[in-house]
């Protein structure tokens, strides 16, 4: 059951078009709802079934500074750690639009509430969600 977001129809659509790089030796690109085998290797090298693409930058859409954003993502790599999760470091960007890219992280054995909660936590718009079919899921989270 879909809810009505408080996210622009705009906003979204740049989410969906948006590439959620993840950094190991060769980049492995995941796109909303386009299956990835290299996704799946990644799943059988971590012995996991589910992951999750989350950020601490730009809370809620808005613009913070390099600086900012740094330190929200070290909390955010903390509260990874903390929790005992296997992680790759990532970053969301957009092909063509002029929005910055986003530092990011690859977080393995999340499962979907899990990742929801960790995006509010840090007051992201959405997170990217993908179960052991390995189709990245966009998440609106308000």
């Amino acid at each position: 059951m879909e809810f009505e977001s408080l996210i622009s129809p705009e906003t979204i659509q740049a989410y969906r078009e948006t590439e959620f790089r993840v950094f190991v030796s060769d980049v492995v690109v995941l796109k909303i709802s386009e299956k990835s085998d290299d996704l799946l290797a990644l799943y059988k090298t971590h012995r996991s079934e589910t992951c999750a693409f989350i950020t601490a930058c730009n809370p809620l859409g808005e613009l913070f500074s390099a600086e900012q954003n740094s330190d929200l993502q070290k909390q955010l790599e903390e509260e990874i750690k903390f929790r005992g999760l296997a992680y790759i470091a990532g970053e969301g960007k957009h092909p063509v639009g002029d929005w910055p890219g986003e530092p990011s992280y690859l977080v393995f054995d999340l499962s979907l509430e899990s990742a929801k909660t960790l995006g509010r936590k840090f007051n992201q718009n959405a997170i990217v969600w993908c179960d052991l079919d390995a189709v990245p899921q966009l998440i609106l989270l308000r």
